[in-house]
């Protein structure tokens, strides 16, 4: 089944503002919630629809990623574990990452906090990672499997991220009573205000370690270096970033992986030059070969391709090779490589051959004679960008 667009999802314009967004995904979050839809699958599936819409549209990079490049902007394969961001959402996701939207006015009480967690704490994330991949050209017109090594924070095996030691049991924090906040009340003119905070004490997580782990030191996370398969889709463009779900650090002491955002760089080709889907290669003829006609291999995409060259081929003449450039990333189509032919004039010349060419100087076939069929230069210039 093809994926909505997230616009239409959430039922707001491109123009939407960051506020706006969040309204439109409130209000799908509160059609669609399971406590209200109990049993209903096909509303279980638009409320992870909407979530997915909107952990897209309220993150600026994302938004304008999906805004160029739609969902294969957001899409892809990769093992591990992890995959690129819009390949649907979880319900510990949602209520894990988006349990704040409905701020005071909860309609789903501590059930959006995380399951059964007290009301105003939440499953924290961790940090997001950043790297840069180099492809070369072969590499982004046909999509590449890489595996890349990253250090990143993993949760604690021996006190399974709880930072306590053998896994022993945390104790509640007396100063929040375990709810990781705590209430102020001060009396004003216009009567009683109270204020929360997060409990100075144990950080918002109201829970206290008596002993620490030994290995993590309390943390509940280690630095681990790890191998990540992931397979780059065809199509790709310098600065586009991808995004892997949950392969970022894991926060301290319990929580869900922040993801790892790749960024791609392309390699310059020493020979093959890309324009958007094109591919263009200058081919040098010798004037011998223009007037009399040949044929020459060129490079292409991973291989190689003979062409025919007709005699009387002109300067700035542009061949075409269909199919030989590169996949758009939707995957509709492919882009050609393009032939820009140029003549090529020696800078030094031989007694004997200075003397053949003066023979021809004044020849009638060698005074130019521009037909209507030879374009000039904006004529070509218009031809190769259409």
């Amino acid at each position: 089944m093809a994926k909505r667009d997230y616009y239409e999802v959430l039922e707001i314009s491109k123009s939407a503002s960051e506020d706006e967004i969040k309204k439109a995904y409130r209000k799908m979050a509160i059609k669609f919630h399971p406590d209200k839809n109990p049993g209903d699958k096909v509303a279980e599936e638009k409320f992870k629809e909407a979530a997915e819409a909107y952990e897209v549209l309220s993150n600026a990079q994302k938004k304008a990623q999906y805004d160029r490049f739609g969902h294969a902007g957001m899409s892809g394969a990769a093992g591990g574990g992890g995959g690129f961001n819009g390949g649907g959402m979880n319900m510990d996701d949602i209520f894990s990452q988006f349990g704040d939207i409905f701020g005071d006015n909860n309609p789903f009480g501590g059930f959006f906090n995380g399951g059964g967690q007290q009301q105003g704490r939440r499953t924290r994330k961790g940090s997001d990672l950043r790297i840069k991949l180099k492809l070369n050209l072969e590499e982004v017109a046909n999509g590449v499997e890489k595996k890349i090594k990253v250090k990143r924070h993993v949760t604690c095996k021996p006190c399974s991220g709880s930072g306590a030691k053998n896994g022993t049991e945390l104790q509640s924090c007396q100063t929040c009573g375990g709810s990781g906040q705590v209430r102020r009340v001060q009396q004003t003119m216009l009567g009683q205000m109270v204020t929360t905070s997060t409990c100075p004490t144990c950080n918002g997580e109201g829970k206290m370690i008596k002993t620490r782990c030994e290995v993590c030191f309390g943390e509940g996370r280690v630095l681990e270096e790890e191998i990540i398969p992931i397979k780059i889709p065809a199509g790709v463009a310098e600065g586009m970033q991808l995004s892997m779900t949950g392969k970022g650090n894991v926060p301290p002491r319990g929580g869900v992986a922040g993801d790892l955002l790749i960024v791609i760089e392309e390699e310059a080709d020493e020979v093959l030059h890309r324009d958007g889907t094109n591919v263009v290669y200058d081919l040098y003829l010798n004037f011998a070969d223009a007037a009399l006609g040949t044929s020459v291999e060129v490079p292409t995409i991973g291989g190689k391709a003979r062409i025919t060259i007709e005699a009387g081929t002109q300067a700035g003449k542009i061949l075409r090779l269909k199919g030989k450039g590169i996949k758009e990333l939707n995957g509709y189509g492919v882009g050609d490589e393009l032939i820009h032919v140029n003549i090529w004039t020696p800078k030094t010349l031989s007694r004997e051959e200075t003397e053949q060419l003066e023979k021809f100087r004044t020849s009638p076939n060698f005074q130019p004679k521009p037909s209507k069929s030879d374009k000039n230069f904006f004529e070509k210039m218009k031809d190769f960008f259409n």
